[in-house]
C-alpha cells in the first residue's frame, strides 16, 4: 500500500500541483521523472507507476502498481470513467 506521502498536492492559484513520490525501497530507481503537473478546477490526472520490492524475511519479489485518479474540485459521480485530461505513465519493466 502507498504512503500516505506518496502524493502532493499544493494549491497554486486556481490550479493544484500534483506530484507522485516514489516508493524509496521500491525499484527500478527512477533518476529521470515527469514534472509535476499543473490540474485546473473541473480537470482530472490519472498517475500511473510500478515497483518491485524484495521481501523481508523469504527474499521474494513483490510487486506493486499504483494508479492515482485525482480530480481538482467538484466533478460528475463519473467523470472518471472517460478519459483523463492529463496522463502520466510511469510503468516500466520490474524484472
Amino acid at each position: 500500500m502507498p504512503a500516505r506521502d506518496a502524493v502532493q498536492l499544493r494549491h497554486s492559484g486556481d490550479h493544484i500541483r500534483v506530484e507522485v513520490i516514489p516508493s524509496a525501497r521500491g525499484m527500478p530507481r527512477r533518476h529521470r521523472r515527469p514534472p509535476a503537473v499543473r490540474l485546473a478546477r473541473g480537470r482530472w490526472l490519472r498517475w500511473q507507476i510500478n515497483y518491485r520490492f524484495t521481501g523481508h524475511c523469504t527474499g521474494d519479489w513483490l510487486y506493486r502498481l499504483d494508479t492515482w485518479n485525482i480530480a481538482h474540485g467538484p466533478v460528475s459521480l463519473d467523470v472518471f470513467l472517460t478519459e483523463p485530461h492529463h496522463s502520466i505513465d510511469e510503468r516500466t519493466v520490474v524484472r
